[in-house]
């Protein structure tokens, strides 16, 4: 992320939500009527432009050869996300952590969680805009949400959540969505590390990439150009795992691994009509504690 900015693939995630919103009434997964005011005026336009059959169309299109698989990879990604939290609250969590939030708005949009106790950890630059943008554009922060702000060059998760009174004793679901690919292995270490924290009874949901992305970018469809564009966007990808070697890691952090799919299978699961590929080497996983 550039100094001063928000994350341009942040955008793009709340960009596919408003887009799927505006068409939840045609039968689509779920509805983010918040994601919009995130989008610049550009994407805006284009959201309220696929109201239109012919532009709809033609935007799926260039989506798909700019990213191959993202758009459809990101809903049915949302959606299961989306699911698995509903499992764990089910499970009886008692709040929820967002580790990186970025523009996630699931605090507001999911009936489930109004009356969960939500935190959401992010960057400054981030965390700024959003609460600005909450105010400013829909009205008022939602009542169930606390911010809290880390830079962490300068402090880590054990000091913010001293700092900020943070309940390590409620059993807790984790959200850790689009994060650990542009992280070090040191500092993901020291997350799962902070998260074993949680007592018995919470969960970790987070997305990785498979690691043979970042070691062999042409062995997945379409990998190559996006590890290209991520560089001139400044959003490097820097770590991944081997699937056949999560469970082993996160035993390490006493986790136990639930599930673990990859974009091909969550992808089959809540969107079996489209077929088209890409996007195949990113995964979403739960493991419990």
């Amino acid at each position: 992320m550039k100094a001063g900015k928000t994350s341009r693939t942040a955008q793009y995630m709340a960009f596919f939500r408003a887009l799927e919103t505006k068409h939840f009434n045609n039968g689509n997964l779920f509805s983010d009527p918040y994601a919009i005011h995130f989008l610049d005026s550009g994407l805006r336009l284009a959201v309220h432009l696929s109201k239109v059959p012919f532009f709809k169309s033609y935007l799926k299109k260039i989506i798909h050869r700019k990213i191959p698989g993202a758009y459809s990879s990101a809903l049915a990604r949302t959606k299961y996300i989306d699911d698995l939290l509903y499992s764990t609250i089910k499970k009886g969590v008692q709040q929820v952590l967002i580790l990186g939030a970025g523009f996630d708005t699931r605090a507001s949009r999911l009936e489930f969680l109004q009356s969960v106790p939500v935190i959401e950890i992010d960057h400054p630059n981030t965390s700024n805009y959003k609460t600005d943008i909450y105010k400013k554009r829909i009205g008022s922060l939602p009542g169930n949400v606390t911010y809290c702000q880390i830079d962490f060059n300068r402090e880590n998760l054990e000091e913010l959540a001293d700092k900020n009174n943070l309940d390590l004793s409620k059993p807790t679901t984790i959200i850790w969505e689009g994060v650990t690919n542009y992280l070090t292995a040191e500092a993901i270490g020291q997350t799962f590390s902070f998260i074993s924290k949680f007592p018995k009874g919470s969960f970790i949901i987070f997305t990785y990439v498979h690691r043979q992305i970042l070691e062999n970018p042409e062995s997945f469809f379409g990998g190559t150009r996006l590890i290209r564009d991520l560089e001139n966007l400044e959003e490097r990808w820097t770590s991944g795992f081997l699937p056949e070697e999560l469970k082993n890691y996160l035993s390490n952090f006493g986790l136990t691994l639930v599930e673990d799919l990859g974009a091909t299978a969550y992808r089959e699961k809540y969107l079996p009509e489209r077929t088209e590929k890409g996007y195949e080497f990113y995964r979403v996983a739960i493991a419990r504690k």
